[in-house]
């Protein structure tokens, strides 16, 4: 899988003279990435995506965490420095390294990293119907059980059961409930608006 808890040695800040190891937590592609810089001191961008063959988009997630940050914590060293990563950009391996860790964990950049607006808001879209469909779920299962509940009380639940996940907006949740009772899952009640009435 992509976040393997995948780990390689490099050499760090020395102490009296002696280079300190460190264990680097890194994922698969990251890995792959430091391993090629065992055989040589620098690379380019254009020739790490001839030889390990992954998309643009995962090439430059994998690369960000390494390279960016402060001077003495980043693994590797960008020439130019410059946050865009260009074909013709070198990487070689930071001597200047340290860390009080022997365990250094690279965050990992997130899935937004490396992508371009229209994909991004193509990736906002398919996130805001996935959860528009949980949201749905959530409030049908909800009645089910309850068969009765008030506004508040079912957008209470609402935000209970997924919150571990998100956290959905009150707003998104009325607008939810409004479709279901439209689609005949549920309606309100006859003697008060508030109160929402299970539809079998």
């Amino acid at each position: 899988g992509e976040d393997d808890g995948a780990a390689g040695g490099t050499r760090g800040g020395s102490e009296g003279g002696k280079a300190k190891k460190h264990i680097l937590c890194v994922n698969t592609y990251q890995m792959v990435l430091l391993l090629m810089f065992n055989t040589r001191e620098k690379i380019t961008y254009e020739e790490m995506k001839v030889e390990i063959l992954i998309p643009d988009r995962e090439l430059t997630r994998a690369l960000q965490p390494l390279s960016v940050g402060k001077t003495s914590q980043r693994i590797l060293v960008k020439t130019p420095k410059t946050k865009e990563i260009e074909p013709s950009h070198t990487f070689a391996v930071n001597e200047a390294f340290t860390s009080a860790f022997h365990r250094v964990k690279i965050q990992q950049a997130s899935a937004r990293q490396g992508e371009a607006e229209p994909e991004r808001n193509e990736t906002r879209k398919k996130v805001e119907e996935d959860r528009k469909h949980e949201i749905e779920a959530c409030i049908v299962r909800i009645m089910k059980s309850r068969k009765q509940l008030n506004h508040n009380q079912l957008v209470t639940e609402v935000v209970e059961q997924l919150n571990k996940r998100f956290q959905p907006s009150p707003l998104v949740i009325k607008k939810r409930i409004e479709g279901l009772i439209e689609r005949e899952y549920m309606k309100r009640s006859d003697h008060d608006r508030k109160l929402y009435v299970y539809l079998a």
